[in-house]
């Protein structure tokens, strides 16, 4: 009988900007392309580590077997936001 995948073994979905927490440090998401990755894993709440690049089913993995969360992010400001900071501009 043929073994089914559980759904714990889904995979992760990534976006840029995200922040993953795990027991010891976070990574957060920088550029994401087909096949690879720019991140950030940094210890504390001070991301100041340099960017490391990585396949991303290598880093699904690592984030998966590190039992990485994904930490609540702060909204993204909108695009009416933007425009009425830029209509406030004087020339």
């Amino acid at each position: 009988m043929p073994t089914q995948k559980s759904s714990s073994s889904a995979t992760l979905t990534l976006e840029t900007g995200q922040v993953w927490e795990m027991a010891d440090s976070n990574l957060r998401i920088g550029l994401i392309g087909k096949t690879l990755v720019h991140y950030k894993h940094y210890r504390g709440s001070c991301p100041r580590a340099s960017v490391s690049l990585t396949g991303k089913e290598a880093l699904q993995e690592f984030l998966r077997k590190n039992k990485a969360v994904l930490a609540k992010g702060k909204p993204t400001p909108t695009k009416s936001a933007s425009r009425e900071r830029s209509s406030r501009v004087r020339n």
